[in-house]
């Protein structure tokens, strides 16, 4: 079956700890994706190295074909010891899913995976082993489209002790909020982004321990093209539309003057509007057979923007991407909720007025937000592909 794993990661950092001692590793290979959820003994830096070098070991081992019971024995021997504690620790969740339907579970110490088909928790089957002197418990189920996976720290179970609950956030008590969102969000990135959000309620935006949320759903791939510059040779300009208009699924143009140069190409007119739906960005235009036509710098540093908020774990703008129709609110929507493969298509032409220091600035600001929202949407779990003309 053809399927992508859609990831979202969201974290909060015990407070006063610039470092979080959670670290997750998405690693797609042609065989399967593996995504390692791991957590370090106690916080800060020490536990980042911990985490870090548990699933980074954990990653390439298994990427490389090895089984189970021999990462965890590198792990045991290849850990630090905690000097105040004489214990070298990381509890670990790991998650592959396979290019033949199936998928493969592994639990240490970690509160368990949560799975959901149809909108309804389902049990999964366990089984438990000592793999050198460490309980795991492993599990295999076939996979199908929609099916959704959510791996979390104990930050997660730990959020509000001492504050709003007593008891902190009972695992029960999770399962069932994640259950109603999973039946109300669009997306993965939403649904992660409402859990840390309510963690960081329950710890009063002091979190109490590092906490960490992994959010995968098994999708129907789905593309997005977005073309923003004009070629950097006027007569590339029919061959750089084609090939944007070649590729599988949906368009966006950014940018007046590839507007144009795409309106003429496929003889389609432009259609503009004056209204705004927001005074901070400009309006949207029309174009039949290109789903959104917006402006270029302003809608794109925006859109740069919305993402790199939600991804800090702003729900507040997650939120008012939903409220508002402007180019970048549609924009961002598109690329988080929609589309898992993303093709940037970016310009290299230098405005013939180039000697005016302003117009060759422009062009850098451009190139450089267009990259950054590469690597952002890669963050995201996106597959994102550059293609300069």
């Amino acid at each position: 079956m053809a399927f992508f794993v859609d990831v979202s990661v969201r974290s909060l950092n015990k407070h006063n700890e610039e470092l979080c001692g959670d670290k997750v590793e998405v690693i797609r290979t042609r065989e399967s994706v593996i995504i390692i959820l791991s957590d370090g003994l106690g916080s800060g830096v020490k536990a980042n190295i911990l985490a870090t070098l548990t699933s980074k070991i954990i990653g390439t081992m298994l990427k490389e074909g090895a089984s189970i019971d021999e990462a965890v024995d590198t792990i045991t021997q290849t850990l630090p010891i905690c000097s105040v504690r004489q214990v070298a620790y990381s509890t670990f969740t790991i998650l592959q899913i396979f290019n033949d339907g199936h998928a493969y579970i592994v639990e240490f110490d970690n509160p368990s995976i949560a799975f959901f088909r149809g909108g309804e928790a389902v049990s999964l089957p366990w089984e438990e082993r000592i793999i050198h002197g460490k309980r795991i418990r492993e599990s295999e189920l076939q996979i199908f489209k929609e099916d959704i996976f959510v791996m979390f720290s104990d930050g997660v179970v730990h959020a509000g002790v001492g504050k709003i609950l007593n008891m902190g956030w009972q695992y029960d008590n999770v399962l069932e909020y994640i259950q109603k969102n999973v039946r109300k969000n669009p997306s993965v990135n939403m649904l992660a982004g409402q859990i840390i959000s309510a963690c960081s309620s329950f710890y009063q935006g002091e979190p109490g321990d590092d906490t960490t949320i992994v959010a995968a759903e098994i999708r129907q791939p789905s593309h997005l093209s977005i073309m923003a510059g004009p070629p950097s040779d006027p007569s590339m300009d029919a061959a750089a539309v084609k090939s944007f208009m070649d590729c599988p699924g949906a368009k966006v143009v950014c940018g007046g003057t590839t507007a144009n140069i795409v309106s003429r190409c496929i003889k389609k007119p432009i259609k503009t509007v004056l209204e705004y739906e927001s005074p901070d960005i400009p309006p949207i235009a029309y174009i039949s057979g290109i789903d959104l036509v917006t402006e270029g710098i302003i809608t794109l540093n925006k859109v740069l923007k919305n993402l790199k908020d939600i991804n800090k774990g702003a729900m507040e703008q997650y939120n008012f991407i939903y409220r508002y129709n402007d180019g970048a609110s549609k924009l961002t929507r598109m690329l988080l909720d929609r589309y898992t493969h993303i093709n940037i298509y970016i310009g290299r032409a230098v405005n013939p007025a180039h000697k005016k220091q302003e117009f060759s600035d422009a062009l850098g600001i451009k190139t450089e937000i267009l990259e950054l929202l590469a690597e952002k949407l890669d963050l995201f779990g996106k597959e994102v592909v550059k293609i300069y003309y």
